[in-house]
């Protein structure tokens, strides 16, 4: 018996759309199973922009929310996934927002995070500890340069590195266009480049 995949079964984006259309009827299980589906990468992301655990786990949980109460708004034709992300990329912002007014609160629970990661990296990394030590002060650079960027440049650079969005879907997401989105790109690698080369001669 062959296990191959039948040609017609649904591919991600179709499974996506079938399980609003159930959500938007009525079918609240149906938000499990969009959890289940994009909570781990959704999760990723957040804390790949937010650098604080708590905070991306409290923004994932608010994303989903903000999925069902919007759920007779959302566009079948749409892409689900677009969709989240502007809905988490508006709570990020947002969150940035906060940050911005209350900047002791932020740098405590970011150092908290720092901290966290970089034994984690160690103990999960068989090389020597001078290596590891190395490759962690390294991995640290690169954080608290990415750290550094607006969230302007931010964003579009994590969607495209990490979740490998196209700059089409990234301007969805973000509610810009291409153009903007290319142009953000390209400044946030300059920056980066210009700020590493600071940071790692440290290292």
């Amino acid at each position: 018996m062959s296990d191959a995949t039948p040609s017609n079964a649904p591919n991600s984006d179709e499974q996506d759309a079938q399980h609003m259309a159930r959500l938007r009827a009525g079918y609240d299980a149906a938000l499990n199973d969009l959890m289940e589906r994009h909570a781990g990468k959704l999760l990723h992301y957040l804390l790949r922009s937010l650098q604080d655990e708590e905070d991306a786990a409290d923004l994932a949980q608010e994303t989903f929310v903000k999925v069902y109460q919007n759920r007779a708004k959302f566009d079948v034709r749409q892409k689900f996934s677009t969709w989240l992300y502007a809905i988490a990329s508006n709570l990020v912002r947002d969150r940035f927002r906060w940050r911005s007014r209350h900047p002791q609160v932020s740098l405590d629970r970011e150092n908290e995070a720092t901290g966290k990661d970089f034994h984690d990296a160690l103990a999960e990394d068989g090389r020597s500890p001078s290596e590891s030590m190395q490759a962690g002060e390294r991995a640290e650079a690169v954080r608290r340069a990415v750290a550094a960027l607006p969230d302007e440049l931010r964003l579009p650079l994590l969607l495209a590195e990490y979740e490998e969005r196209s700059q089409s879907e990234i301007g969805e997401i973000l509610g810009c266009s291409v153009k903007a989105v290319e142009t953000r790109i390209y400044r946030a690698r300059q920056q980066l480049r210009v700020c590493l080369g600071k940071l790692l001669e440290n290292v």
